[in-house]
């Protein structure tokens, strides 16, 4: 039977896509359904059809899943931030961890690897240190803030997101207030015109250090010592800071930063580490749960005081400050000049000095610095980007033959065909663990020890 768009359904979902939308079969064409819980009978109209698959749109769950639960937040459906939540917290994380072992499974060809029992919150909601705002206006010239609806840029109004800490509220309500009073206008992406384009909050969660940045398309805000003023009423303000971004583009963040109020950075820790953390800086946004993914990476690296590690996309050299507590020297590699910058005060603030870091592209540097100056490593740990590890830097840990290589990823795909070619013959994976950092989406940390052979 052939199936057109606007065709109405009823489906049995039997499955859960990678997106988290539900899996529903009539007639052997497979429908894709955003909202569908596993277990759920719903009526779906289909939006999009192939020639047999198809894309649906829930109209109305009949029967609902015994995994289907009311969503903490009323605006769940309409914003793109979770995906996952009408479905119980101990579902998701059996999807996640399907996830992850069919990914390794299918793309990697691995088979019978022991895989540890996915890394959960106690607490999933209110873990997220890092919330950016976009700024705009309704349709009827309300100045509002919130986060984009899914594969759109329509800002749903919403200034207390359940994933975010609750002070978040309070500086959208002080930020948006000022605007009101002194006409600053939202930037509008299709004129290029306006003032605020985004509001970034930053959260310490071991320090409970508060900062605010504002972006804007232009130089300074109306009234600065007002609205500083405003915002400084709050007990944890730390930083305020302003950032100039006027290219037309979707690039939240430009280049130049001003500092209005405090200092230029708050502080974080995770175990006993301390972090500064800029603007700019890329920090993972749960600490909770990053305590324990770094922590997982630690234990496989498997270090006694004797090794010499590299980190690979090292950030501000977060994984890197904690190997180097049990490692002989760790290298550190990361593309972002000001991270690495970042990454030597973190290390002079914790006292570390047997770090050192590199500017550049890990598949650079890393062949020059083997190939040139013959440096060796006896652990290697990649924390790469969701596209994974550049080809030509796999080769060069092929060729410098560490004992065990820690695989750090957020992208289970990329994960699963990376190892594929670092264990096609001098590598086997022996273990495998998840951590859910982001609960209520679809997203999911994974931590690989492969051992050579």
């Amino acid at each position: 039977m052939e199936f057109r768009k606007n065709d109405i359904l009823t489906l049995d979902i039997e499955d859960c896509g990678v997106d988290g939308e539900g899996i529903g079969k009539a007639d052997g064409f497979t429908v894709f359904v955003k909202d569908a819980v596993i277990g759920d009978r719903i009526k779906a109209k289909i939006i999009k059809a192939k020639k047999n698959y198809g894309y649906g749109r829930l109209m109305e769950v009949i029967t609902p899943s015994p995994y289907r639960v009311k969503p903490a937040c009323s605006i769940a459906r309409q914003c793109g931030g979770c995906q996952l939540q009408a479905l119980s917290y101990e579902q998701q994380l059996k999807f996640k961890e399907k996830k992850v072992r069919g990914h390794l499974e299918r793309i990697g060809g691995f088979k019978d690897f022991p895989m540890e029992t996915i890394m959960g919150m106690d607490e999933p909601y209110h873990y997220r240190n890092k919330a950016q705002f976009p700024v705009g206006k309704n349709k009827d010239g309300k100045i509002i803030t919130g986060f984009y609806a899914g594969r759109t840029h329509s800002i749903i109004d919403n200034r207390d997101c359940i994933l975010g800490v609750k002070q978040n509220k309070d500086v959208l309500d002080r930020v948006i207030g000022h605007m009101e009073k002194y006409h600053v206008q939202p930037y509008d992406e299709t004129t290029g015109k306006g003032l605020v384009r985004h509001i970034m909050i930053r959260y310490g969660f071991h320090t409970d250090e508060m900062m605010v940045c504002l972006i804007l398309n232009g130089d300074k805000i109306p009234a600065e010592k007002a609205l500083v003023d405003s915002l400084c009423e709050i007990p944890e303000m730390t930083s305020i800071t302003i950032n100039v971004n006027k290219k037309r583009n979707n690039v939240i963040l430009g280049d130049q930063l001003r500092l209005l109020w405090g200092q230029s950075y708050i502080t974080d820790s995770i175990g006993n580490i301390s972090y500064q953390i800029s603007p700019l800086s890329f920090f993972q946004v749960n600490p909770i749960q990053t305590e324990k993914l770094y922590g997982k990476a630690l234990e496989y690296a498997g270090l006694t005081g004797n090794e010499t590690v590299w980190d690979l996309y090292c950030g501000i050299g977060t994984i890197s400050l904690f190997l180097a507590q049990k490692a002989k020297f760790v290298r550190g590699v990361e593309i972002v000049p000001q991270a690495i910058d970042n990454a030597r005060e973190n290390a002079k603030l914790n006292g570390i000095e047997n770090v050192e870091f590199f500017v550049g592209k890990a598949e650079e540097v890393l062949p020059r610095e083997y190939e040139k100056n013959g440096v060796y490593a006896d652990v290697i740990v990649v924390d790469p980007p969701r596209k994974g590890c550049d080809e030509v830097l796999l080769n060069t840990i092929l060729k410098m033959k560490p004992e065990r290589v820690v695989y750090v990823s957020c992208d289970s795909a990329t994960l699963a065909r990376d190892l594929k070619v670092l264990c096609a013959e001098d590598y086997e994976l022996v273990r495998v663990s998840t951590t859910d950092m982001f609960p209520q989406g679809v997203h999911v940390e994974t931590v690989c020890l492969l051992s050579r052979k």
